[in-house]
């Protein structure tokens, strides 16, 4: 890999090809495959990365919200995108770019074949999504014979897929109640499909589901997170590569004598001497203030180097006392050695979110 010079975000598209195929060989070969890309690709480029996906046979893409959407159609998508958090004022846009809806309530169902029908649409596709203990979006195994009777009502859409979310598939612990939710999408599944004239796919299963529980695999699964290198726990973490090292450089070295302090509100002051590091990168790249203090730690000449004071803006400041290096030097925060699951643990979060907290502001290097 090149040495960076400034702060960059380096996407390794090999490691994806990896990460996408050792996903797919969970699989029976007649599961589809959904690749979900929201939120920028987990902090990467969804563009690219999709584009990537569809040219090694991902099935179906998902966002979360329609902008995402149009991105990837104006980006050449041609596979279908599911949108999962669609909001009603956008559906006439949805519709012009050919993207799915999932369906979560009655009201937004209603709205959507309002807006299906004044286009005169024809079976347009839509995904119906059922809470099944996850208890954030989804119908209830009690609507299930006002959907479909509103559904039989007209030939505007047509359901292409039932589903529902797990909550708790990475944690054994919870492997009862995941269980249960997988015997209730079983149940609401038999209810929809007796009721249709037709029979939709299933699919409940994300990335640690994937893993986890292959009884619940049914038509499609979707993965996030396990795309991008992350398996929810040690041991698969082995069998995947995060595909996304940040690196920047050394800005100024400074000697900082005892008493005196670094950054914003003096918040790090010096018991002794030691030197410190200025790094050109900051909370509005993706550190959060969560970091410093103690916590958090960048990687120079494969030693860690303790962040110091408050992360400021655009600047963080780190201890290295302890490390021969100069200005101008390579900085890793997080990539295949040192991953953003274990950075994110210093301050008690999680990789998903220091992933996808990376601004768009940081230039992107994509390794083919």
């Amino acid at each position: 890999m090149p040495k960076a010079q400034e702060t960059v975000l380096e996407i390794d598209l090999k490691a994806l090809k990896h990460n996408f195929e050792h996903l797919k060989s969970k699989l029976q070969n007649n599961t589809k495959f959904l690749a979900v890309v929201k939120a920028f690709g987990y902090g990467s480029d969804s563009c690219k990365v999709a584009s990537y996906l569809e040219r090694l046979g991902a099935d179906y893409f998902a966002v979360a919200y329609i902008n995402e959407g149009i991105a990837l159609r104006e980006a050449g998508i041609t596979k279908p995108i599911l949108v999962l958090h669609p909001q009603a004022v956008n559906f006439k846009t949805l519709i012009a770019y050919s993207l799915e809806p999932s369906l979560y309530n009655m009201k937004i169902l209603k709205e959507f074949i309002k807006i299906a029908s004044a286009e005169k649409l024809n079976n347009y596709p839509v995904h119906i999504k059922f809470n099944t203990g996850l208890n954030r979006l989804g119908f209830c195994e009690k609507d299930v014979h006002h959907i479909v009777s509103e559904i039989k009502r007209t030939d505007a859409v047509k359901i292409v897929s039932v589903f529902s979310h797990l909550a708790a598939s990475e944690d054994l612990n919870e492997k009862e109640f995941t269980l249960n939710q997988i015997a209730i999408f079983n149940r609401i599944s038999k209810k929809m499909i007796g009721k249709l004239s037709y029979k939709p796919m299933l699919h409940m299963c994300n990335t640690s589901g994937i893993l986890n529980y292959p009884e619940a695999h049914f038509d499609m699964v979707r993965t996030g997170i396990g795309l991008y290198g992350f398996g929810n726990s040690d041991e698969e973490n082995k069998n995947l590569a995060p595909i996304a090292t940040l690196k920047t450089i050394i800005s100024q070295i400074h000697n900082i004598e005892e008493g005196e302090s670094v950054g914003y509100n003096r918040a790090f002051k010096s018991n002794s001497f030691l030197k410190t590091a200025t790094l050109p990168i900051g909370h509005a790249d993706g550190i959060g203030r969560q970091y410093g203090n103690g916590k958090g730690f960048v990687t120079i000449k494969g030693k860690e180097a303790p962040i110091v004071g408050n992360v400021c803006m655009d600047m963080i400041m780190v201890n290295i006392t302890h490390i021969d290096c100069k200005e101008g030097d390579e900085v890793i925060i997080f990539g295949q050695d040192i991953t953003a699951e274990q950075l994110a643990e210093t301050t008690n979060t999680i990789s998903y979110e220091l992933l996808t907290f990376v601004s768009q502001r940081v230039k992107r290097i994509f390794l083919e």
